[in-house]
């Protein structure tokens, strides 16, 4: 499985919970 650190880094310094929702948008 690839992720691309890139956004999600900037979704983690932004808020934990959007970094979640970015991770289960992409799975889903």
């Amino acid at each position: 499985m690839h992720i691309d650190l890139t956004h999600k880094t900037a979704l983690v310094s932004g808020s934990t919970s959007g970094i979640g929702f970015a991770i289960a948008a992409g799975l889903a």
